[in-house]
């Protein structure tokens, strides 16, 4: 649809109402301010759920395999063998045997539970995530009796590196006094943040030989993790892992692991999506009422128009151009601002963090230490035909009414 110069003239003017129409003009503004912000606030929100997404993803895969492989009813021997023949096929990239279990940790006058992850000083190296966000302390003393906290877990028990700490497994010898709990005194060799509470504040890490003499697992290990080359297409990776194996494992995929969390993401986005864009539904439903009344105010000056030899084409686009020019100045203006909102959103939450006083993204609840925002452009340009659409649709009917309108019936009764 093509607009001429006097239908852009007369639109133009149109919408810069009279002293005696001023409503019409609040209702418009209102109208352009209403859709600016649905396109910004859906441009965050979608931006933001993506980060979290991606960062949570980033973390569990960074620090969990995208498969784990368990025995059935036992532990695993010849775990090796088992690792060397599972990082050989085409679709996998690692396979480190290690132990994992739960523990109590006491140092004086503090205790908590954590969960234990054996892993060699080679394989722990190989997860970058964890080796190379070493906060205090050194990867390298990563040894027999030397293990790696989580950073927010030494604060809760108030120690660091070179201090003390005490294992005690809930699986302990049985004696003629009953059963005794395991315990072990390691050193604290180095302290990781990854960014994740659930991990900085739970897990600890320790040499596989030394998890293989405090759970007296002798020359087995509990848990195989792989990684994969492709985590997105799991399921072609987890059956060449089983034909690989054979019968007598049980084998866990990330996405059936995290499956109930990821699930609950996604639901909670679509629902924000859904609810946000009742944003711009009710600002294009002010758009219809706002140009009805301007229908209606300029009926007579429509009857002159169509007078002197204006179509009724010319009149619907003189109307219809004057509806959307404040979805599409709206639309222009939430992209701007959703889009510099969404990059600058870290920075704008420590402003209003020094501002308040106020912990506004407490890693306790949202898992992560930092605001994220991945803005996919996919999603934006969707956002902004949607809005584009019902600007359209708004503008759509008050057009074809002013198109329709009779200039006799509307010079009569003026």
């Amino acid at each position: 649809m093509i607009f001429g110069a006097f239908e852009r003239m007369v639109a133009w003017r149109y919408l810069r109402a009279k002293r005696e129409e001023g409503f019409i003009s609040v209702i418009a503004g209102f109208s352009l301010v209403g859709i600016m912000l649905g396109v910004a606030v859906l441009i965050i929100v979608m931006a933001v759920m993506n980060g979290f997404r991606q960062e949570l993803l980033e973390r569990i895969l960074g620090v969990n395999g995208h498969v784990t492989v368990y025995a059935n009813g036992g532990n695993i021997g010849n775990y090796q063998t088992l690792a060397d023949r599972l990082a050989a096929l085409a679709s996998v990239e690692v396979a480190d045997p290690q132990i994992q279990g739960q523990v109590m940790l006491t140092t004086a006058g503090n205790a908590t539970g954590a969960i234990v992850r054996g892993m060699t000083q080679q394989d722990l190296a190989q997860r970058k995530l964890v080796s190379d966000n070493i906060v205090q302390g050194a990867f390298d003393k990563y040894g027999r009796d030397g293990v790696l906290l989580g950073s927010r877990l030494a604060r809760s028990l108030g120690v660091g590196v070179g201090d003390q700490i005490t294992l005690l497994s809930p699986r302990g010898r049985t004696t003629v006094m009953g059963t005794v709990p395991r315990m072990k005194a390691y050193v604290v060799a180095g302290l990781f943040e990854i960014g994740m509470y659930e991990y900085d504040s739970g897990f600890v890490y320790m040499p596989l030989e030394a998890a293989q003499t405090f759970f007296r697992l002798d020359d087995q290990v509990n848990a195989i993790e792989v990684f994969v080359a492709d985590p997105e297409n799991i399921d072609e990776a987890r059956a060449n892992i089983a034909d690989t194996l054979g019968p007598g494992f049980r084998i866990v995929d990330w996405q059936q692991a995290n499956s109930s969390f990821f699930n609950a993401l996604q639901v909670e986005r679509n629902v924000m999506f859904l609810i946000l864009s009742l944003i711009i539904l009710v600002a294009a439903l002010n758009i219809i009422a706002g140009q009805i009344m301007l229908v209606k105010d300029k009926s007579s000056a429509i009857a002159i128009l169509r007078t002197v030899g204006a179509t009724r084409g010319m009149v619907m686009r003189i109307f219809l151009m004057s509806g959307m020019s404040i979805g599409i100045v709206g639309t222009l203006l939430g992209f701007l601002g959703g889009v510099a909102f969404a990059d600058n959103i870290e920075t704008i939450r420590g402003w209003l963090q020094a501002l308040t006083g106020q912990d506004l993204f407490q890693a306790e609840i949202y898992f992560l230490s930092q605001l994220p925002a991945v803005i996919d452009p996919a999603e934006v340009v969707g956002v902004i035909i949607m809005s584009l659409s019902l600007s359209l649709g708004a503008s759509l009917y008050p057009a074809l009414r002013a198109a329709s309108l009779d200039p006799v019936e509307a010079l009569r009764y003026e």
